[in-house]
């Protein structure tokens, strides 16, 4: 009489030996993107030349962030050849039986080449006012005055801010000399 422990695996009856872990072999793909990414930045850390009189520099943030990024890649790794798998996404409150909304995303395309075909010549604040209403309309707004209203101070404060707070300058446009 044979007892669960006298069969030969593979023989009817006999006991399942442990499962081998699932393995999203993409999530090793991811790591190796993040491991490179990271030495490589920790190398470009290396050429960068500085002065005597910096004792902490601007290599020290390429540095860490390099570090954290190689290590990152490395627990991923990890994980992904322990077995761990990711969630599934559930969609959320999206449709994932729908099929994308193309009409939509050219007319969001379209807005965002006008926007770089005209910022050089109308400035930023005119621009970006067109970007946020166009935007606002392509995703389904149907209240133009208020699109417009909300635009136009974004674009404004937006310019004011980098200009005036931070020193970068954002093309004027048709309106130099009055901004």
């Amino acid at each position: 009489m044979s007892t669960p422990l006298d069969t030969h695996p593979g023989t009817p009856g006999a006991p399942a030996g442990p499962a081998a872990p699932r393995r999203d072999m993409a999530q090793l793909g991811l790591a190796a993107a993040l491991v490179v990414v990271g030495a490589y930045t920790v190398y470009d850390a290396t050429t960068l030349r500085i002065g005597f009189g910096d004792p902490v520099g601007p290599r020290v943030f390429p540095y860490v962030i390099g570090a954290v990024t190689v290590l990152l890649g490395g627990l991923l790794v990890l994980a992904t050849l322990r077995g761990d798998v990711p969630e599934a996404e559930g969609g959320e409150d999206v449709d994932l039986r729908q099929p994308a909304d193309w009409i939509t995303v050219l007319k969001l395309v379209g807005v965002l080449m006008f926007t770089v075909l005209t910022v050089s010549f109308l400035g930023w604040a005119i621009s970006g006012a067109v970007l946020f209403v166009g935007s606002a309309w392509s995703l389904g707004s149907r209240t133009l005055v208020r699109d417009v209203i909300v635009g136009l101070v974004l674009s404004v404060t937006s310019w004011y801010a980098f200009h005036e707070g931070l020193g970068v300058i954002l093309p004027a446009g048709i309106l130099d000399g009055v901004l």
